[in-house]
């Protein structure tokens, strides 16, 4: 068994991992935001695509393996859905921009052709190994990657999270020999999801007392469906525009109900809100309102239409991970952002809300315990995160390794 790793090796993101046995997997193909976008160090030769969720730091790359090769690509139904929005933007994006994508239309065409989706705990074969996908907790149709070969098992966790969300459980345990687990926040345990979400609920209702305008900048896929949900549970969706890719990928959610818990928050949330067109883009800022758009990270998308006019007494409400070199990241530590090549002074107060879908100290630890493995491989964690968890998995006679970018584990 040998691994090797083109990306997410002491970072966060573009996840690339050869899994070599009889045949060479890839567990996901991703890119790294930031101030430049970065692509996995190589495109090797493989067998098949494992793709564990559809963010673009996961699948954000993977049609360009598909310019000189062929291979079966196996997900969730919904993964393949997302994914496939995302990176249809990501080439739509490159051209308003005037930049290089590292792929095509072409191959994004020749990768959804070659998309095998599966279910959740359908088995089925590839080469010598049985591979089957598990409910990750993370967003809809995540999934922790089973492969069972020549009497060994290996679990791919991609992103997940133990603790229940609105609209999914928490992940499944599986059994391993060899875990390969993300340490995005192992140094770190997040905030009672309750308390917190009662806090940013509170919050909004004081922004839209005080006439303000109550702006979320959310991720497309995942924090985009969870602040819906939220914010119907608490009756507040009459009085909320959505803007941005967060209508078409909940419209796919809802089309895979089975792969969320609750699927009515959304479905109802959905109905309830009003959809951004050109005629309301001044009249919403005209009266107190909570305007739901991406970018998550402020890196374009609608967000950048109102941030900059937002009226006195608004609020700006960060509900994800904001990675370095983004707007985002740059509006928390100088309140700043950078628009069409323009630097910006931001006036507008924000609050960061930890509202994260990945597991946490606590989690990690809990789920290679139950996981029981005898070699864990600790990956998407910079590298304080990565060698931590490392670190305390040995501690308690675990037999773990937080790889370096381009090395190459070989496991007897």
């Amino acid at each position: 068994m040998i691994l090797k790793f083109y990306g997410a090796a002491q970072e966060v993101g573009r996840s690339a991992i050869v899994l070599k046995l009889d045949k060479t997997f890839m567990l996901d193909y991703g890119i790294k935001l930031g101030t430049e976008i970065q692509i996995p160090v190589s495109e090797p030769k493989i067998d098949a695509l494992l793709l564990s969720h559809a963010h673009l730091d996961h699948s954000g790359d993977v049609p360009a393996l598909y310019k000189d090769q062929d291979f079966p690509a196996f997900a969730t139904n919904p993964t393949f859905k997302l994914s496939d929005l995302l990176l249809k933007d990501s080439i739509n994006i490159a051209k308003k921009n005037r930049t290089k994508s590292q792929f095509n239309k072409k191959n994004l065409s020749k990768f959804k052709m070659m998309q095998r989706p599966k279910r959740y705990h359908s088995e089925f074969e590839f080469g010598n190994s049985r591979i089957s996908f598990h409910d990750a907790g993370h967003v809809c149709g995540s999934a922790i990657t089973r492969i069972e070969n020549d009497g060994k098992t290996i679990v791919y966790t991609g992103d997940f999270k133990l603790s229940h969300q609105l609209l999914h459980n928490g992940a499944e345990i599986v059994k391993s020999n060899v875990l390969i687990t993300e340490s995005t926040y192992a140094r770190k345990n997040h905030p009672v999801r309750d308390e917190l979400t009662k806090q940013f609920i509170e919050k909004i209702k004081e922004t839209l007392d005080n006439g303000g305008t109550a702006l979320i900048p959310a991720f497309a896929v995942g924090r985009g469906q969870d602040i819906l949900s939220m914010l119907e549970k608490n009756n507040l969706t009459p009085r909320v525009f959505l803007a941005g890719m967060i209508k078409k990928a909940s419209g796919i959610a809802l089309n895979h109900k089975e792969f969320m818990s609750n699927p009515h928050l959304l479905e109802n949330a959905m109905s309830h809100v009003e959809f951004i067109d050109k005629k309301h883009q001044k009249r919403i800022l005209d009266e107190p309102a909570i305007i739901l758009t991406t970018a998550g990270m402020l890196n374009g998308g609608p967000v950048l239409k109102y941030i900059d006019k937002l009226p006195n007494n608004s609020h700006i409400f960060l509900t994800g991970y904001q990675v370095e070199g983004t707007n985002g990241r740059m509006l928390m530590d100088s309140g700043y952002i950078v628009d069409n090549g323009e630097k910006k002074k931001i006036n507008t107060p924000y609050t960061f809300f930890d509202f994260s879908a990945h597991a946490d100290k606590n989690d990690l630890i809990e789920y290679a315990k139950k996981s029981s493995p005898e070699t864990i491989v600790c990956v998407h964690g910079d590298k304080d995160n990565a060698v931590a968890l490392a670190d305390d998995l040995r501690e308690q006679g675990f037999d773990a390794y937080a790889p370096q970018l381009g090395e190459t584990i070989k496991i007897e």
